[in-house]
C-alpha cells in the first residue's frame, strides 16, 4: 500500500463501522478498498492515474464495477494528504447515501 492508501486504511476505513476489505479483487482489477454492503469502491489515484494509459484503465475498470452497480469513489493522493478529515465525511456520506436506498 502507498502511504496515502495506509493513512486512510489505518486512520479511517480499518475501524469504520461498515466493514471495509483492501485490496480487494473483483473481477480482473483489484480495488483499492471495497465495502460490499454499500456496494462501494473507493479508488486513491496518484499520478499516474492522469496520464492517458490511466485514464483509459480506470474508465473500463469504472465501467466494469458500475455493470455490477459499484460505485467507484476517486480520490487523489493529494486530498488523502491536504484535506483528510474532508474525505472522511466524504467516504461516510456516501456509503449512508448507498445504505439507504431500497435495495
Amino acid at each position: 500500500m502507498t502511504k496515502e492508501e495506509k493513512h486512510l486504511w489505518y486512520d479511517f476505513l480499518k475501524d469504520y463501522p461498515i466493514r471495509f476489505t483492501r485490496q480487494k479483487i473483483l473481477g480482473k482489477y483489484i480495488a483499492d478498498f471495497y465495502c460490499a454492503k454499500a456496494k462501494i469502491v473507493v479508488e486513491l489515484d496518484g499520478s499516474q492515474h492522469f496520464m492517458e494509459e490511466g485514464l483509459r484503465h480506470d474508465e473500463a475498470r469504472t465501467t466494469f464495477l458500475e455493470q455490477y452497480g459499484i460505485a467507484v469513489l476517486r480520490i487523489t493522493n493529494a486530498e488523502i494528504t491536504n484535506n483528510f478529515s474532508v474525505v472522511c465525511q466524504y467516504i461516510d456520506i456516501k456509503v449512508k447515501q448507498s445504505l439507504s436506498q431500497p435495495s
